[in-house]
């Protein structure tokens, strides 16, 4: 509030009104009477139970309950709650001041009304919404992590820290993948790692990228920006963040020359639009546009793509697929196409002219 003011966005005034809408309280009765809560307690299981109890046993027959959490499933942590239909998602990204981006997601039960409460105060707080069902990272987390995780494959390779940033610059993104993590915090990405293993076990993370970021979390206390070290240091400003230099010690580093900068671009843009194509696929997203919205608002998908989705119509399907099998044979098998992209490839579909006809489950129909 104090910077927006300093920096001519707000009068004093205005902060000082918007200040006055605020009662911070430490009593779960002061929320007796309200219409919408929402919850934005640590990514922890056990944590957001108890305050997803607490808040319950006061709140109105009639309140709706959302949660703020970055990847846990809505449907998992609604089992906490008495009234499953009045429990939803919504998800804002960080800085939340300045994302216009707001994720609503579905869980299993979550009803109509929650769904129109939620998408209400959406809308009053000038944020844009997409809609989404339920799975882990809903969707732009899935991407972002995806884009994060690339980043992690190249250090394990070699690839120079500052040529990964770069690299992700030159192809569309506004800020590296290293960075990006800073920003989400370091350790926010091991919680998320040791939730993932303890609901679907330890194939579901790298050990390579448990063991990075244990070393830096654990061993060296880097959590990212918010502790002014992380991938990047922070000295105090004036001075700028620049790379830790610690990170060529982890890893035996490439001669930059061998580097194919153009292999590196679009290994970031593809494993991230693949992984929007498998949430087509699996029915979290119902409408392609909201995953090119959701990928620009909320991460800054190379906005001169219009989208995840549409860069992969952009290319076409047919070789879009081609890339995909192509960078499979050499990094790995989560660059493989899906079997609908793979099917729309042979059908000459695209994404944006409605030729994947969606059924009330959000699912494509045959």
């Amino acid at each position: 509030m104090a910077e927006s003011a300093a920096k001519g966005r707000l009068s004093k005034e205005e902060g000082a009104a918007l200040l006055s809408l605020i009662t911070p309280t430490s009593d779960y009765s002061a929320l007796s009477d309200v219409d919408l809560v929402i919850e934005a307690v640590f990514e922890d299981r056990a944590v957001k139970k108890a305050v997803i109890e607490q808040i319950e046993a006061v709140i109105a027959p009639t309140t709706i309950f959302a949660s703020n959490t970055s990847t846990l499933p809505i449907t998992g942590l609604a089992e906490n709650s008495r009234r499953p239909e009045q429990f939803i998602g919504v998800h804002f990204f960080s800085p939340v001041e300045k994302m216009m981006l707001t994720e609503v997601i579905l869980g299993k039960q979550t009803g109509d009304r929650a769904l129109a409460t939620a998408l209400d105060f959406v809308a009053k707080i000038r944020k844009t919404p997409i809609v989404v069902n339920d799975t882990r990272g809903f969707f732009v987390n899935r991407c972002v992590f995806r884009y994060i995780n690339e980043a992690y494959d190249m250090l394990a390779e070699g690839v120079p820290a500052a040529m990964i940033e770069n690299a992700a610059k030159m192809a569309g993104m506004p800020v590296g993948p290293l960075s990006l993590n800073d920003e989400v915090a370091v350790d926010l990405s091991q919680k998320i790692m040791k939730a993932s293993i303890a609901d679907l076990g330890a194939a579901s993370v790298k050990p390579g990228h448990m063991a990075l970021i244990d070393k830096l979390v654990n061993d060296l206390d880097r959590r990212g920006r918010k502790n002014a070290k992380g991938f990047y240091d922070y000295p105090p400003k004036p001075a700028k963040k620049s790379l830790w230099p610690g990170l060529r010690d982890l890893y035996t580093q490439k001669n930059p020359a061998d580097v194919d900068i153009a292999v590196l671009k679009q290994r970031f843009l593809v494993t991230i639009a693949l992984e929007a194509a498998r949430t087509v696929e699996e029915g979290i997203v119902t409408d392609p546009r909201e995953a090119d919205v959701g990928s620009i608002l909320g991460f800054g998908f190379a906005p001169y793509t219009g989208g995840t989705l549409s860069y992969i119509d952009g290319m076409g399907i047919k070789a879009f697929v081609a890339l995909s099998e192509k960078l499979a044979a050499t990094y790995g098998d989560h660059f493989a196409p899906t079997p609908l992209l793979k099917d729309m490839a042979a059908k000459g579909d695209t994404f944006m002219v409605g030729s994947i006809p969606m059924a009330r489950d959000g699912r494509p129909r045959n």
